[in-house]
């Protein structure tokens, strides 16, 4: 599925992740998702593949890796952190170079799953 989230409010996009989640587990099935939704991804995927390289010029597909394993690679390319909301467990990007930013960095940790 390309984009299953594109055009859809915030509210629409997670029961669109739920749906295709229950579906997969249903069926015992697999579905190749690509989204640039982070927290649509958090939802629907166990393991993800990560792209790597400059558009139109060359790229390298690495994985499949288990979600937090991914993630990590993913953000730790694009130079991100993000932690788990304490309220609603949803992924949040940090602030550059706060404290929660700067500790992530240093552990290695990119996306945190602790709140």
């Amino acid at each position: 599925m390309d984009e299953p989230s594109a055009h859809l409010d915030a509210n629409a996009r997670m029961e669109a992740a739920k749906a295709i989640r229950r579906t997969m587990e249903s069926n015992e099935k697999s579905a190749f998702v690509i989204d640039h939704d982070v927290y649509f991804i958090d939802i629907v995927s166990d393991s993800l593949m990560v792209f790597e390289g400059e558009g139109g010029l060359n790229g390298l597909a690495t994985g499949p890796y288990p979600l937090r394993e991914g993630m990590n690679r993913f953000l730790k390319n694009v130079n991100v952190t993000f932690r788990r909301d304490h309220d609603s467990k949803r992924p949040r990007i940090n602030k550059s170079s706060s404290r929660k930013d700067r500790e992530q960095r240093q552990s290695g940790d990119f996306y945190s799953y602790l709140t």
